[in-house]
C-alpha cells in the first residue's frame, strides 16, 4: 500500500494519519472531522458539501443510514423559484447529468470509514468485508481509510461475482470480477450469438472483459479464439470464466494493446460506446475518450483480417442520440480505415432505463439501437 496517499486528521487533540484508498483516484479530503451517531444528517450534509470528510466512529449500520439520508438531501436540494425553462441540447443534457452525478458522488464520498490491517472495520455491527475487499484491493498489511460509498460498491461487486450473470446464449453464468464490466445488457451478446459466422477456424476477441463473447464463439463451435485485454483484472476474470465454462482448450487469453499477432477470419470488438471522459478507472468500460478504442480497432482491423474475413463491431448508437458522435463520423472512421460495411444486425435495448421516463437521458435511451456491424476490407 506504499503507493497510496496519506489522509490526515486531528482526534483527541492529537494528529493522526493513515493510508487513503480510492479506486476512483479521488484525492483524500483536505479537512477531516470525527463523526459518530450523535451527528445529525443536516450537519453531515453541510460539512460534506463544504468538502469535509466525515471519519465515522459510531455504529456501522447507523453510518449506512446516514449515507441514505445524505442521498435524500441531494435529491431534494432546493431549486430556484420560478426559474425559467431553458431548452438544452442532448449533449448539454448529457454533460449536465454527468456533472450532477459527479457532484453527488463527491458529497456521498465524504462519509469515511477506518480500516485496520486485514480489511477489518473497527466499528460496532460492522460486517466482515475481508473477502470483498481482498478481491478488489488485494492484501492490506496496514490501516487505511476509505469511503463508505466505495465499500458498498465493493460489497455489491462481490455479490455479483458470487451470483454471476445468467447468459441465455451460453446456458450458463458469467461471473464478473470487481472493476470488469458486467454483461448485464444481454442484447449485444445475443447479436454475437446469432450473426452468421464467416469461419469457425479462428477468431480474435478484442477487449474481452469477462470473456463472455469468446465463450459464446466457443459454444458456437469456433475452434480457436484469442482473447485480448490490457487490464490485469479483466485478463484474470476472463481466464477464470473461460476455464469455469469448460472452454480452456479453445480460448487463449493474452495481454495485448488491442490486437494479437497474426490474422483471423473473424475479429470482434465491443468497445466502450460513449466518447466521453471517464471519471474513474472503472468507467473506461463505458466511456471512450475521443473514440480512441473504437478508432484504434477500425484502423488496425484490415491488417489483422484474413482474406475474405469479417470484423464485427458491436456498437450502440446511444452516443449519436446524445449528439456526442454522428453517424457520419462513424462511417468516416470506417472509410478512412480502408473498410466497407457488409451489413448490420440491429436490436433494441430492453434494460429498465430505456423505459424510465424520469431518466434525464430517457429520449436518447428510448431511441437507442445496438448494432453488429459486419466489416470487410474495401476492395477485397
Amino acid at each position: 500500500m506504499s503507493g497510496h496517499p496519506i489522509i490526515q486528521w486531528t482526534e483527541g487533540d492529537a494528529p493522526h494519519a493513515a493510508r487513503w484508498r480510492s479506486e476512483a483516484g479521488v484525492p483524500p479530503p483536505k479537512r477531516v472531522v470525527i463523526a459518530d451517531d450523535r451527528m445529525t444528517a443536516d450537519n453531515a450534509y453541510r460539512l460534506a458539501c463544504e468538502g469535509s470528510g466525515l471519519l465515522w466512529r459510531g455504529d456501522f449500520q447507523n453510518a449506512r443510514q446516514l449515507l441514505q439520508a445524505l442521498a435524500r438531501r441531494i435529491e431534494r436540494k432546493p431549486r430556484r423559484a420560478k426559474a425559467p425553462v431553458v431548452a438544452v441540447s442532448p449533449d448539454q443534457a448529457f454533460h449536465l447529468h454527468r456533472k450532477e452525478q459527479a457532484q453527488r458522488a463527491r458529497i456521498l464520498g465524504m462519509l469515511l470509514l477506518p480500516f485496520d490491517a486485514g480489511h477489518v472495520i473497527p466499528l460496532r455491527r460492522a460486517p466482515d468485508v475481508q473477502q470483498a475487499c481482498s478481491e478488489a484491493w488485494g492484501a492490506a498489511d496496514e490501516a487505511y481509510v476509505a469511503s463508505l460509498r466505495e465499500l458498498l460498491g465493493l460489497i455489491g461487486a462481490h455479490e455479483w461475482y458470487k451470483k454471476g450473470v445468467e447468459i441465455p446464449a451460453l446456458g450458463a453464468r458469467i461471473h464478473p470480477c470487481y472493476g470488469v464490466f458486467s454483461p448485464v445488457r444481454g442484447e449485444y451478446v445475443e447479436l454475437v450469438a446469432q450473426a452468421p459466422l464467416p469461419s469457425t477456424t479462428l477468431a480474435f476477441d478484442i477487449g474481452t472483459g469477462t470473456g463472455v463473447l469468446s465463450a459464446v464463439l466457443a459454444k458456437r463451435g469456433v475452434r480457436r479464439i484469442v482473447a485480448t485485454d490490457q487490464d490485469a483484472r479483466a485478463l484474470a476474470c476472463a481466464r477464470e470464466n473461460i476455464v469455469h465454462l469448460g472452454y480452456g482448450k479453445q480460448v487463449e487469453v493474452v495481454q495485448a494493446d488491442l490486437f494479437p499477432e497474426g490474422r483471423a477470419p473473424l475479429v470482434i470488438c465491443n468497445p466502450p460506446w460513449v466518447p466521453a471522459r471517464p471519471s474513474s478507472p472503472i468507467e473506461y468500460a463505458v466511456f471512450d475518450p475521443d473514440s480512441r478504442m473504437l478508432r484504434g480497432f477500425l484502423d488496425g482491423l484490415a491488417a489483422h483480417l484474413a482474406p475474405g474475413g469479417e470484423g464485427w463491431l458491436i456498437l450502440s448508437d446511444f452516443a449519436e442520440h446524445l449528439g456526442l458522435r454522428s453517424r457520419e463520423e462513424l462511417l468516416g472512421y470506417i472509410e478512412r480505415a480502408g473498410l466497407q460495411v457488409l451489413g448490420t444486425i440491429d436490436v433494441r435495448p430492453r434494460h429498465p432505463k430505456a423505459m424510465d421516463e424520469a431518466d434525464p437521458l430517457h429520449a436518447a435511451r428510448a431511441a437507442e439501437v445496438t448494432s453488429l456491424w459486419r466489416l470487410g476490407v474495401r476492395g477485397k
